[in-house]
């Protein structure tokens, strides 16, 4: 298992976590439910079909406070281990029905948030460290939500900008050109929301709250990396849509190099068929290449993981929650809405964007997984048990579907560690309570071999229907797509994303292997809108951000406006998923 930590992880079991954070609320924000409740949750959750986004969220807990008026305010913390997503509950004899707003806290690692009485009215406190804001965004006629509620934003500011409204967008050119306006004029330069976030309201407390990493000399990175496994090293004209350093002549196949004015970011080429021959030729492992495959460009990007954070995000329509139409049989139970009992998350708010307090950070983002309806097996065993093992997703440590054992997954806990593994019931009970964020696509391509160490090829690499490999339109198993492997060299981590212009679940697996990868999966396909990959290089203008892409092509999926381009998913809401890092501070 690639996971760095994990006995530590696995030492600390949620009794002690009880006993750190228990109760109904601290005083500086929404703790874990007892330990009764928690219990009671976690049986629901475990249920073949818990029925509810509330069911989902095993160490959810809230506050309920009630004004004279009879004004009700249930707040309502998804997991108050990570005290980044909030289901905020108006009611009142005024109102015809219950009013939901799902809050995100625009700073999780210093914001707590909580409700309390001022006088006879309930309020929301937001605190830390001397630091206060108050707010009760629902008074008056006009009141603050319901403004911010009117605003073509996925994310809209409240309570001074220390939470945001999550919004329903449909991603217009209205709307993107309005949020264009809003991160112009309120996060990327100016009195932004990051500069008052981080300046004003935290003070010293942030300043204190993280380390200066120093960047390391890229010749080093660079030589840690090393050379692929080839079989021949030519000097190849194409070229990533990135400036590289020291490949003015062309890139050798296999090799490294620099991304320029992007730290810490690595990009690589070659071509399954220069593959050496001691990985080609084992035999019974892959099917073998064929001649189209073994002469296609495949593109690689390395991120140094000591320089990033690595988050993801669910777009506007995509992974979706609703049946896939595959599974069969045992598989598939039509007497509820979902695998998980559900069709929607609502009242959570699903936004396809990253956070406008992560904006000045971000380094790079990728298309997430399959949607929904095909992120579920048709064919083999897995089709017919444990509702066909959709691919299940974790945000902001909210379930949104569960993760199922079998399935490659892409984690990241509460204190940032990144990993990537094939799920297990034991990982179930104890990294659950752990995770930030999780992604689950497939069965692996190239995994650790339990006896050996060393990595070899998934057991269902060669088998189409039994793997879930899909192909394209017209069932051709070699088509474009994408992967991304975890390697660690001395204790360090690299992600690695590469692209394949056209590739089998095989070739992927060759190529995985001959880079050194310790684990590695697939991603998604068909398409460079599906396969998208973006750089943001540090540039000394900061008055908008210039995305550089894996491939040309991509920049198409991307806006165009009468203001210049917009970038996907930093730019506007998308209905994919993705993947974003972040440069750390």
């Amino acid at each position: 298992m690639t996971f760095t930590g994990y006995r530590a992880l696995k030492a600390t079991g949620l009794s002690a976590l009880l006993f750190t954070l228990s109760g109904p609320a601290l005083a500086n924000g929404i703790g874990l439910p007892d330990e009764e409740t928690l219990a009671a949750q976690m049986e629901v959750y475990n249920s073949d079909a818990p029925g509810s986004i509330y069911a989902l969220q095993p160490f959810r807990n809230e506050m309920t406070l009630t004004g004279d008026d009879g004004l009700e305010v249930t707040l309502t913390s998804m997991n108050p281990m990570v005290n980044a997503w909030f289901i905020l509950r108006v009611d009142s004899d005024e109102m015809s029905r219950p009013r939901y707003y799902h809050l995100e806290n625009a700073a999780p690692d210093f914001w707590q948030i909580s409700l309390e009485m001022d006088g006879d009215d309930p309020i929301i406190l937001i605190e830390n460290d001397g630091d206060e804001v108050e707010c009760a965004p629902w008074e008056g006629r006009s009141s603050e939500l319901e403004e911010a509620r009117a605003e073509p934003l996925p994310y809209a500011p409240i309570c001074d900008s220390s939470m945001y409204l999550r919004n329903r967008v449909s991603g217009s050119r209205t709307t993107r050109e309005a949020i264009a306006e809003f991160l112009r004029e309120n996060v990327l330069f100016g009195d932004s929301i990051v500069n008052l976030i981080k300046g004003t309201l935290f003070r010293d407390a942030y300043l204190e709250s993280s380390d200066e990493a120093e960047s390391e000399d890229p010749g080093a990175v660079v030589e840690a990396l090393g050379q692929a496994n080839l079989g021949r090293f030519p000097v190849m004209r194409a070229a990533p849509g990135f400036d590289l350093v020291g490949a003015e002549g062309g890139m050798e196949a296999g090799s490294w190099y620099q991304v320029e004015d992007a730290p810490g970011i690595y990009a690589s080429m070659m071509q399954p068929g220069m593959i050496s021959d001691e990985i080609l030729n084992r035999s019974g492992e892959t099917n073998w290449l064929d001649g189209v495959e073994r002469g296609a460009n495949v593109y690689l990007v390395a991120f140094d993981m000591r320089e990033f954070e690595i988050g993801y995000e669910l777009g506007t329509d995509h992974p979706g929650f609703e049946w896939s139409s595959r599974p069969h049989g045992a598989g598939r139970d039509w007497s509820i809405p979902g695998p998980d009992g559900i069709s929607s998350p609502d009242p959570l708010v699903m936004v396809g964007m990253l956070s406008p307090s992560l904006t000045d950070r971000v380094a790079a983002t990728f298309t997430g997984g399959y949607k929904r309806d095909h992120g579920a097996f048709r064919y083999g065993d897995m089709a017919t048990f444990n509702h066909g093992h959709h691919y299940g997703f974790l945000v902001n440590g909210t379930v949104l579907s569960r993760l199922w054992p079998g399935l490659s997954t892409i984690y990241v806990t509460n204190d940032g560690t990144f990993g990537m593994t094939t799920w297990t019931e034991e990982l179930n009970e104890e990294l659950l309570p752990h995770l930030r964020f999780a992604r689950q696509n497939g069965v692996p391509l190239i995994h650790p071999d339990p006896e050996s160490g060393e990595s070899v090829p998934g057991d269902r690499v060669t088998q189409w229907g039994a793997g879930n490999w899909s192909g394209s339109a017209d069932a051709q198993l070699r088509t474009l797509r994408a992967g991304s492997c975890l390697r660690e060299v001395d204790g360090r981590q690299f992600l690695i994303y590469a692209y394949f212009s056209t590739a089998t679940p095989s070739a992927m697996a060759r190529t995985f292997q001959a880079y050194h990868c310790d684990y590695a999966m697939l991603m998604d396909m068909n398409s460079q809108e599906h396969t998208y990959m973006a750089l943001y290089p540090e540039t000394e203008d900061d008055d908008w951000i210039e995305a550089e892409h894996l491939v040309s092509g991509m920049s198409h999926v991307d806006q165009d406006t009468r203001n210049g381009t917009i970038p996907r998913f930093v730019g506007f809401a998308d209905n994919r998923d993705f993947f974003y890092l972040l440069r750390r501070e």
